[in-house]
């Protein structure tokens, strides 16, 4: 008798072939957490807690991640805010957002240890993410004031990329990456003002998945 055939069959060997099978399909998300993302990873001027969602994690874990010091950061600080939508309008509480910008100068984090520009936010219940950042400026060749949104969420295959623009900033409409979205579909990549919060303009910024809203995505 072989040393496979006098081992007793178990269901926790995990050599056994009734465990064998596909590995499943896996889509990006739900997220662990206690990792993704971290406390303050949607404040990139301040040392607050936005960002992430403890209520999701054990406070033993929660602990692990604290906010990262900042730079002096110059510019206008800005809330960007915003409801990541499915297709029938409702809202997703699992998503998550990340933005990578340059700061009010233009500059990104190369050569300007002030300001990250990177953010990563949870949604919450109601489906809203939420960053504290400045308004970015130009980056030069025509390019407009804007805020690149990265989005994960259950079901997706890959990150959704968009750009969020500033409505009434004069540089829009000649910024080529723009140029390239459909007239009446503009409107889905401009953030608008909305309010302001503790001497921060908020700027709105939904996201819609898919449907007859859908925000416009581009490939990368």
């Amino acid at each position: 008798m072989s040393p496979e055939q006098a081992r007793p069959a178990s269901r926790h060997d995990n050599q056994d072939p009734a465990l064998f099978g596909q590995t499943p399909w896996q889509t990006v998300g739900p997220f662990f957490h206690y990792g993704l993302p971290w406390k303050g990873g949607a404040d990139l001027v301040g040392t607050s807690e936005l960002g992430a969602r403890p209520e999701l994690m054990p406070p033993e874990h929660y602990v692990l991640a604290s906010p990262s010091p900042k730079g002096e950061v110059a510019g206008e600080v800005i809330i960007l805010e915003g409801a990541v939508l499915d297709a029938d309008g409702q809202v997703i509480p699992d998503a998550m957002v990340e933005i990578w910008q340059a700061d009010a100068s233009g500059r990104y984090a190369e050569g300007n240890t002030g300001f990250v520009g990177f953010g990563r936010s949870s949604t919450s219940e109601e489906g809203v993410y939420r960053f504290r950042t400045v308004r970015p400026g130009s980056i030069g060749d025509g390019h407009a004031p804007h805020i690149a949104v990265g989005v994960f969420g259950r079901g997706l295959l890959k990150r959704l990329v968009t750009r969020a623009y500033f409505e009434g900033d004069q540089a829009n409409a000649g910024d080529p990456i723009l140029a390239l979205v459909p007239t009446e579909r503009r409107d889905t990549v401009i953030a608008r003002k909305v309010g302001n919060e503790d001497g921060a303009a908020v700027w709105r910024f939904d996201i819609v998945l898919q449907g007859a809203s859908e925000t416009v995505f581009f490939d990368i």
